[in-house]
């Protein structure tokens, strides 16, 4: 049997707006379990990634009905919300991959400078101390102790470029699969 139509357009898209379901559950899951463990100690970096879990999760089911009960009106408000994500997706996305060291580095440094408790975790977690220089006089990491310790910048610059390129490539395979879901309607 050849799979067309409707019937093939309804499982498709329930099929991806399941995906997104499940991803956005995993998502708050995750901030809410990082936040839990001590993790991440930013109150607002746990909320903007459970907001951003919570709206995925109400676009996905938006779809999810729409598909299933075949309703126009939410079809079409789906459509338009995703057209916008794909917009935000693909150019953070594109921005991610583009950024180059300098740019990384003038990142890191205003949010290094923006939270001292931020400094504080990244000190004790990395093992460093001070961001392009070390600051021994109230740096709460172990290598103090042993005075061997190092500049958080380039511990910092490796993992952004690693954390870059991955969330960068991430993002463009979803908000490609975004343009399929449009498609699909």
């Amino acid at each position: 049997m050849v799979c067309g139509g409707f019937v093939c357009t309804k499982n498709a898209l329930s099929a991806l707006n399941i995906l997104y379901v499940l991803v956005s559950l995993l998502l708050i899951g995750v901030a809410a379990w990082g936040k839990w463990f001590g993790l991440v100690s930013s109150i607002q970096v746990v909320a903007g990634v459970i907001g951003v879990g919570v709206f995925l999760f109400f676009v996905a089911f938006v779809g999810l009905c729409g598909a299933l009960k075949h309703h126009q009106v939410l079809l079409f408000f789906y459509m338009m919300v995703l057209s916008i994500v794909f917009v935000l997706q693909f150019s953070v996305s594109c921005a991610c991959l583009a950024l180059n060291k300098d740019q990384q580095n003038l990142l890191l440094e205003a949010g290094w400078n923006k939270s001292k408790g931020t400094q504080k975790d990244l000190e004790r977690t990395l093992n460093c101390c001070g961001f392009s220089q070390v600051d021994n006089s109230s740096c709460p990491a172990v290598c103090v102790n042993t005075s061997s310790c190092v500049a958080c910048a380039d511990i910092l610059q490796n993992y952004a470029g690693q954390v870059l390129q991955f969330v960068g490539s991430i993002g463009l395979f979803f908000s490609f699969t975004e343009v399929g879901k449009m498609s699909l309607q």
